[in-house]
């Protein structure tokens, strides 16, 4: 598994570098290739390299990525290494290694039959050209397992995830001179402060509706995910200093625990009216990911705790998380969903990134037991009446 590992963390894949996914492509496609006994099926939209492998039917689908967020080069101040019992490198803990724990856990089966391995090459930049093919496949899973890493450094179970909301909130003024006819502009910027102070409020006016009365295990974790957050953040404004500006920018980040408060917030932003008597505004973008609410993953999360005990290993945490993943988009497609089965370690994105190697095995080892019990789940009992 090491060898392994290491071979996919030599070969970068920084998202936004096509050629790169592309090869990074190749060397998955390989080492699937050998674990699995079947080459996989090549997917290229709009220049993205995805891999899909279907053996028989599929019932089960397990999730990764091979795209990181790492450019080119990082393996120069960042190199691969092994050490203490501690691998580290660019993309070792997201997601690399819970590639590696993937292939090498269907490989242990008699059989992959009834398994659908989908490892796409955009997670990190949203997931905008294969997010059709997760729900798709999604759709006729009754269980979709998501190999990004765990949810804490001691291996917890990400059970729930907020969704998320992109916007950019457009002002368009009119421009003057700032010394000598201000009074004839309609100045952007100004319009712009006032809405980035109605934005930052918008939160707290979402939060009945994100609000849950649940009880239990999946109140708790509806809990977990916190209220709806509604934050500005890049904000840009004018064309000279001495030029009242005709034109301003204000993007916004939405993390939402429940798919009506994203709705809620969606008609809030479209709400926006301009203060500025000449301004006028325009709000681009919507909903992204929708939220991984914790009724999705609460059956999976229970078997998986049975079967950590026959195992033998610590009984698992469940813990919601605030960032977002393709989980998300499997949950809302109507799939049971368990996140955060990949590998055990911390400082995902930053030069601390790293994976503790002896949890890789009995990590792969409870997720062969998971294909091996829900495979043969029938549909109608796992999705309802749907």
């Amino acid at each position: 598994m090491l060898a392994d590992l290491e071979e996919l963390v030599l070969c970068e894949s920084f998202s936004n570098d096509h050629a790169a996914v592309a090869r990074s492509a190749e060397v998955v496609g390989a080492l699937g290739t050998r674990l699995l006994g079947a080459e996989p099926e090549t997917i290229v939209i709009d220049g993205v390299t995805h891999l899909r492998w279907n053996f028989g039917t599929p019932r089960v689908l397990l999730m990764g990525h091979h795209d990181t967020v790492w450019p080119l080069g990082s393996l120069r101040h960042h190199p691969w290494s092994v050490a203490g019992g501690i691998a580290r490198g660019p993309g070792v803990l997201d997601m690399k290694a819970g590639l590696v724990q993937m292939f090498h856990a269907l490989a242990s089966l008699p059989s992959p039959d009834g398994v659908c391995v989908l490892v796409n090459g955009d997670e990190e930049v949203g997931s905008a050209t294969s997010r059709q093919l997760i729900e798709e496949t999604a759709r006729d899973c009754v269980a979709a397992f998501v190999l990004e890493a765990s949810g804490d450094e001691k291996g917890a179970l990400k059970t729930a995830r907020k969704g998320t909301s992109r916007y950019e909130v457009v002002v368009r003024g009119r421009a003057a001179h700032a010394g000598l006819e201000p009074q004839k502009g309609v100045n952007a910027a100004v319009e712009a402060a006032h809405q980035v102070l109605s934005i930052a409020g918008l939160g707290a006016s979402a939060g009945a509706v994100g609000a849950v009365g649940a009880v239990g295990a999946v109140g708790a974790a509806h809990s977990a995910l916190g209220p709806a957050t509604v934050t500005p953040t890049l904000l840009s404004a004018g064309s000279t200093r001495n030029t009242v500006p005709a034109l301003a920018r204000v993007s916004v980040d939405v993390r939402v625990p429940t798919a009506a408060a994203q709705d809620r917030i969606d008609e809030l932003m479209r709400g926006l009216t301009a203060r500025t008597p000449g301004a006028r505004l325009e709000v681009l973008g919507g909903r992204q990911r929708p939220p991984m609410e914790p009724e999705s993953s609460a059956e999976l999360f229970a078997l998986t705790s049975r079967l950590a005990a026959e195992l033998g290993q610590e009984p698992p945490r469940g813990i919601a998380v605030g960032g977002a993943s393709d989980g998300n988009y499997t949950a809302a497609a109507g799939c049971p969903t368990l996140d955060g089965l990949g590998a055990v370690g911390g400082g995902a994105h930053a030069d601390t990134e790293y994976v503790e190697v002896a949890q890789m095995v009995p990590r792969a080892h409870l997720l062969a037991q998971l294909i091996t019990r829900t495979r043969r789940w029938p549909h109608r009992d796992r999705r309802g009446s749907a």
